[in-house]
């Protein structure tokens, strides 16, 4: 898609976001938050982000997130400061906060 369909995407993604939110539809407005995650983070260049870097992540508690690698838009990595440390995950670039 280019940056234009993209945008446009994101803008009707919202738009039903915002239905579902309205209609109490809960997993409804998870499934498009999502989507909307994936299309920002196609926005994004992957190579503004580096391996060994660390970013706040953008799920509403505020983890730290150390990047161990990158493919594609995703980033690889640890959380830090929970449970979770020791199980590598991957996350949208979208999701990740300087």
């Amino acid at each position: 898609m280019t940056e234009h369909e993209l945008r446009q995407e994101i803008t009707t993604l919202n738009d039903k976001a915002k239905k579902a939110e309205q209609m109490g539809m809960v997993n409804e407005l998870a499934v498009y938050e999502r989507k909307i995650v994936m299309a920002k983070s196609y926005l994004l260049d992957p190579d503004d982000f580096k391996a060994g870097e660390t970013y706040e992540l953008n799920d509403g508690e505020g983890t730290s997130f150390t990047i161990s690698y990158m493919n594609g838009i995703f980033a690889w990595g640890y959380r830090e400061g929970s449970d979770r440390q020791k199980e590598e995950e991957a996350f949208p670039i979208a999701l990740l906060i300087k």
